[in-house]
């Protein structure tokens, strides 16, 4: 019986390689790259797969691999020749690593979820040198209005000279060409518009200020032991006006 089993379970797992195998197939044989170009979109992936790089990393110099799922990059520094890379609507966030390529020039992160600008640039500086072309909008790390409501043109210029400040080689940023003028501005004031982060650490042990506050009309005194007690005290003020409610029932002349 146990033998019977054992048989089973090797046929099962001959199988799934076979159709494993016959599916990386398909996809290598639906995948053609022309001129440098090739298209991996929409094949609901969290990650690339290896297969591309084996068959195509040499030849690629435009990989577009917008509408998946990816969260990493790992098995792109395999893309030797990359000068143009597209990721648009993927779950990219911070933690995500970023190879050396030195060739690409042409960078697009739209909808992804970046949220830390600075981490984000000093990526870029240190592993993209080439970098002209970059579009970053959709990430909440792009104040603009289609990630943050709240964000007006004046935030927004203030993103793009910080950004041109710490990578004055682009030419092109988000849906806006770089204009010279900008650039001068970027240069003179784009070192004063760092956004300030507080450590994680400062938050730790302290109240969520989100939480309900419970109230009591009650002085905390009279709370002891979850009792509730009221307050007696006498005012030295007396109101003695002919309006007063009380004049109505006095009929004590002295008064």
């Amino acid at each position: 019986m146990a033998d019977q089993e054992k048989e089973v379970s090797e046929e099962k797992e001959i199988q799934d390689v076979h159709e494993n195998g016959n599916q990386q197939s398909e996809d290598e044989m639906r995948i053609e790259v022309q001129d440098g170009q090739l298209s991996f979109i929409g094949r609901d992936c969290d990650s690339i797969p290896p297969f591309l790089a084996n068959s195509f990393g040499t030849i690629t110099t435009r990989l577009d691999l917008s509408f998946n799922r990816l969260s990493n990059l790992q098995g792109l520094d395999d893309f030797h020749n990359l000068e143009e890379l597209v990721l648009d609507n993927n779950e990219l966030s911070d933690e995500a690593v970023v190879p050396r390529l030195p060739k690409l020039h042409t960078l697009s992160l739209n909808k992804n979820k970046i949220t830390n600008l600075d981490l984000l640039l000093d990526k870029l500086s240190q592993n993209f040198p080439s970098l002209t072309y970059l579009s970053l909008l959709g990430n909440i790390a792009c104040p603009n209005q289609l990630s943050c409501l709240d964000k007006d043109e004046e935030d927004y210029q203030r993103y793009r000279y910080y950004v041109l400040y710490r990578l004055p080689k682009l030419k092109f940023l988000d849906s806006t060409t770089v204009r010279e003028t900008e650039r001068g501005e970027a240069q003179r004031k784009g070192q004063f518009l760092k956004v300030m982060r507080p450590p994680e650490a400062a938050f730790q042990g302290q109240e969520d200020d989100s939480a309900p506050i419970p109230y009591s009309p009650l002085p905390h005194a009279d709370e002891k032991d979850g009792g509730k007690g009221g307050v007696l005290g006498v005012s030295k003020y007396v109101y003695y006006g002919r309006h007063s409610e009380g004049n109505r029932f006095i009929k004590n002349q002295d008064l």
